[in-house]
């Protein structure tokens, strides 16, 4: 199971964070990583990283300005957002890669995630 937190209202240039704990059978998890998806449009790729090891991962609209982390004692996965932007307005999801290994496209890709969170609200005002 996947609990995100930490959503809410943030003026543009703003900063978030979101945290993500996982509970369970968290020693099959391979990789974490964030998604968002915005009114109308397709979930998309934010960010990953690898349970165990393994290098970050971002989408390009977020390098530079996102950070996710892991704190692996607490099973939680962080996405530190900062200098928001209106356009970052989504649900953010967080999920695990388990079936697959941290590797290559499996990383951004969304059908390598096998479990979900039920996600949380973020919305950057201008």
């Amino acid at each position: 199971q996947l609990v995100e937190s930490g959503g809410g209202l943030v003026q543009s240039g703003g900063s978030l964070r979101l945290s993500c704990e996982a509970s369970g059978r968290t020693s099959n998890i391979n990789g974490m990583g964030w998604f968002r998806q915005a009114p109308g449009l397709d979930r998309q790729f934010v960010a990953s990283l690898g349970w165990n090891g393994g290098g970050e991962f971002y989408a390009d609209s977020v390098k530079g300005r996102f950070t996710i982390s892991r704190d692996n004692a607490k099973n939680t996965v962080y996405l530190q957002m900062n200098t928001l932007k209106p356009e970052d307005t989504a649900v953010y999801y967080c999920a695990s890669v388990q079936r697959l290994p941290y590797l290559g496209s499996y990383r951004y890709t969304e059908t390598s995630y096998d479990y979900w969170g039920q996600g949380t609200q973020v919305t950057v005002s201008s």
